[in-house]
């Protein structure tokens, strides 16, 4: 079933399910690769780990082949912001700070994740920015739940509950531009779902709703621009980025992170739906 105008697929309970498994893959990786940052680690490295991962739980990255992207995660380290391409020739040194966007399909349902991991040592401020973001991700879901819950939630409540959490932790551009999306059947699907806004506008948040929630701030400038390979997106300025997502699903009795091995019970708590086991563990 899909809503008028925006073309926004809702989602049975059913099939809510089925993205849980696509989104636990997902989580598996990207823990697999965040136990493997490391100096003299290359982001072609954590590149293998994802396909390898994803491949031998029967799904199928989804970045590789789309619309030509040659890899199965982006690995965006310092000014990159987003999109970037694994090599073997980014080896990570101490210091920087990595971004991993990872995706993966299953049984013809995605989930799509991302992390910011510090190499090594890592200057205190940048670890304080990629909390900053990780916070305002879960305000953001928070938010969608509260929202839906009271039946009369809107998608830029998300938006707003996003953008006060970063203003809230410090003096952060808001990247212009990009943003969460709707998920589903396809990688990247209706609303688009910004981190900035005013409340209460856009489509009502109801059960069915799956979205993709995605900080990306910057200590600089919120202005980007693409590299000539036509993919790597970095800061205008050369500030340090950082991006965090994950996706999530709304159901009548709650919020289910879909790519978070405790379905975002710790940071939740009773907003989870019981969909979710309270003792559910880790993969």
């Amino acid at each position: 079933m899909r809503r008028p105008q925006l073309d926004i697929q809702l989602k049975t309970p059913e099939q809510i399910e089925l993205m849980r498994a696509a989104g636990l893959v997902v989580a598996r990786a990207l823990r697999r690769m965040r136990e493997a940052v490391a100096p003299g680690v290359s982001t072609a490295d954590l590149d293998a780990i994802a396909e390898s991962t994803i491949r031998e739980a029967g799904a199928v990255p989804s970045f590789k082949g789309y619309h030509g992207f040659p890899a199965s995660i982006c690995s965006s380290v310092n000014e990159q912001v987003v999109h970037a391409i694994p090599s073997a020739q980014q080896v990570l040194r101490e210091g920087d700070l990595i971004s991993i966007d990872c995706g993966a399909v299953l049984n013809g349902w995605h989930g799509d994740a991302a992390i910011t991991v510090g190499v090594g040592e890592v200057d205190p401020a940048l670890l304080k920015m990629a909390a900053v973001a990780e916070d305002a991700m879960w305000a953001g879901i928070a938010a969608a739940a509260r929202g839906a819950a009271g039946g009369k939630g809107r998608l830029t409540d998300i938006s707003y509950a996003v953008e006060t959490a970063v203003r809230r932790g410090g003096r952060y551009g808001i990247v212009d531009g990009y943003g969460g999306h709707g998920i589903g059947t396809e990688m990247h699907q209706d609303p688009h779902v910004l981190n900035h806004g005013r409340p209460g506008k856009g489509p009502r948040l109801v059960p069915g709703m799956a979205l993709a929630i995605e900080p990306m701030i910057t200590m600089g400038s919120p202005r980007t621009v693409e590299l000539s390979d036509g993919w790597t997106v970095v800061t205008r300025d050369r500030s340090m980025a950082v991006h965090v997502e994950h996706s999530m699903a709304l159901l009548e009795d709650g919020v289910w992170v879909l790519t978070a091995e405790d379905g975002g019970r710790a940071r939740l708590g009773d907003l989870v739906t019981a969909r979710q086991p309270a003792d559910s563990p880790a993969r």
